[in-house]
């Protein structure tokens, strides 16, 4: 069934038209190999996605089922609206990196100590590495509450473009109390402490909106069909598309993270208020980047918090399976097994009706189920996050002890943005592409467990170089503010191996909580992802006894060890998950 509507309306500024059942079904296979369809050919849309409707617009075709079972799948464009959110993400994660790569000198050094890294606080290696996990923490605890807040109230971009604001202030306060007036007053690590809390509430509010409100500009549905200008076709599709727009959103965030190649610069050359201005100025591009794009935006309403909805659904699951046990009423499913403690949430399960009706259906209680599913997969990246915010910490203090050439140490952290920026594009385009042709779909769960032992290998390495660095005079295991006789550049590899961590496990991670999802717990649900650094920070301050010479060896052979362990546990708990992906498609 077709439905007219005129070619000069854009398919998302359509009212919806009621159709009845069959328009619901495929085009009939005569139909599809008939014909290419112009934009008045529209289906409904189908899923858990917010948009009008799947639109065939010039030169394209609903599949076969043949084709759709056997042909390569590819990526669609990106919307444009997708890109400008993309480049406000850049513009934040150029601030949020640029003012926190430099905390470490900025804690642990003295301010303009002669033969010493730049500094102002001086409270140490451990006071730096304890108060930047603080912060990773509290960064990560926050998005729970943006989610909140974008869910029951204000919607995704209200609720990023609030946010902001408040993060612009954390901003002003970090570089006001950065001057050297501040620091000769006493007033830099106050100062700080209040940035680090008020950042991080900004950061909350934006970090689990964003990268949905991303994917959410995309709202084609369904595979079809399209003929490039070389009159080739290919099938295109809606995974495919919007793992790669996590790629690129990714790429953006690394690319703004070499901010701190200029913030490093300026601490070493300049001083460290200027070094704080460029990333607050830069913020103020980024709200307006966001704001101007405001009526390019598909926004989904907020849908009311259901973290309140959903507890009460759990715990009404329990009590229904407690008491269908009880009274011997205990229902099967259609194998003869018993339903899962989840299903007696049901309205249409539930053996001790209630007096009143609950406030959910059959298909809450689904979702609820996948979600909590998704989420499971989550509890094994808080010791990759260990691993990965080493490169913050204790890889820039061993960069430190060792001949960076006259680069400043903390500079030493952008080889892993720089690595990103190179093999990301390298990925998307010829890497996943040339194993899809050759019918190898690498599904999410074996990505993440391969980025998972790429980090346990990082790891390792950096305990052997941190051995070669204690190994090496003229201080050996003590040298303080001083280097050690070895180059900085055999800390390249462990860079590396992290970088391509991240492509297989923080990627696909984003990808994962976005795509598993209900519309209704899509921010909620990369709330609890975000929320795993938490974990990771947690275990971090576990390390601090051992974040500090003369134990480094200790602290990078032991996360090495746990990630090591953790990755083929995950793989063996969750490896079933492909499959039963590869059978849903």
């Amino acid at each position: 069934m077709s439905v007219n509507i005129p070619s000069d309306v854009h398919p998302h500024l359509m009212t919806e038209i009621p159709l009845d059942a069959a328009a619901f079904q495929p085009p009939p296979p005569s139909y599809v190999e008939a014909k290419y369809a112009d934009d008045t050919n529209v289906k409904p849309s189908l899923g858990d996605v917010d948009a009008d409707h799947d639109v065939l617009r010039e030169n394209e075709r609903w599949p076969t089922p043949e084709e759709e079972r056997t042909w390569v799948r590819v990526a669609d464009k990106i919307p444009t609206a997708a890109f400008l959110i993309i480049l406000t993400e850049f513009c934040e994660r150029f601030t949020y990196y640029g003012a926190s790569g430099i905390f470490n000198n900025y804690i642990s050094n003295g301010y303009k100590v002669p033969g010493s890294s730049p500094g102002a606080i001086d409270g140490g290696k451990q006071m730096a590495t304890g108060l930047i996990n603080f912060f990773q923490f509290w960064c990560y605890i926050c998005p729970i509450f943006g989610a909140i807040v974008a869910d029951q109230w204000l919607g995704k971009y209200k609720t990023i473009l609030l946010f902001a604001c408040i993060y612009l202030v954390g901003n002003i306060v970090l570089t006001l109390t950065s001057i050297p007036a501040s620091i000769h007053a006493g007033g830099a690590l106050p100062g700080l402490i209040v940035a680090m809390i008020i950042i991080g509430l900004g950061t909350g509010g934006i970090k689990p909106n964003v990268s949905p409100m991303v994917a959410e500009q995309y709202t084609r549905t369904r595979p079809f069909v399209r003929r490039l200008k070389s009159g080739k076709e290919v099938l295109v599709d809606r995974d495919a598309t919007i793992q790669s727009m996590f790629n690129w959103f990714y790429w953006s965030i690394n690319l703004g993270s070499l901010s701190a190649i200029a913030t490093s610069e300026l601490e070493h050359n300049v001083d460290f208020w200027p070094a704080y201005l460029l990333p607050t100025l830069m913020f103020i591009l980024c709200i307006l980047v966001f704001w101007l794009g405001r009526n390019k935006y598909i926004r989904n309403p907020p849908t009311g918090s259901i973290l309140i909805q959903a507890t009460r659904c759990l715990t009404t699951g329990v009590r229904q399976s407690r008491a269908a046990k009880r009274s011997g009423q205990e229902l099967l499913d259609d194998t003869g097994a018993k339903l899962n403690w989840m299903e007696y949430a049901k309205p249409s399960n539930m053996v001790d009706v209630p007096a009143s009706p609950v406030a959910w259906d059959d298909h809450f209680v689904d979702e609820l189920r996948h979600t909590l599913k998704a989420c499971k997969v989550f509890t094994f990246y808080p010791v990759y996050w260990l691993c990965f915010g080493q490169i913050t910490n204790t890889l820039i203090s061993q960069a430190g002890e060792m001949n960076t050439g006259g680069v400043p140490n903390d500079i030493m952290q952008n080889i892993d943005p720089l690595f990103l920026i190179i093999f990301i594009p390298i990925f998307d385009k010829v890497f996943y592409p040339g194993l899809r042709r050759c019918g190898l779909d690498i599904g999410p769960i074996l990505r993440i467990f391969i980025g998972f032992v790429l980090a346990a290998i990082a790891m390792a390495y950096a305990a052997i170089v941190q051995h070669l660095v204690y190994s090496t005079g003229p201080y050996y295991d003590h040298p303080g503010s001083q280097h050690n006789d070895i180059s900085a550049a055999i800390q390249i590899p462990a860079y590396a191996f992290i970088a391509w961590s991240e492509i297989f496990a923080s990627i696909t991670g984003l990808e994962y909580a976005y795509t598993k999802a209900p519309q209704s717990m899509k921010s909620i649900v990369m709330s609890i992802f975000l929320f795993m650094n938490c974990g990771g920070a947690i275990l971090a301050f576990c390390f601090n006894p051992i974040s500090a010479d003369p134990h480094l060896v200790k602290n990078f052979a032991i996360a090495a060890g746990l990630m090591g362990f953790f990755a083929f546990l995950f793989y063996a708990c969750f490896y079933k998950y492909d499959r039963l992906e590869r059978n849903r498609k």
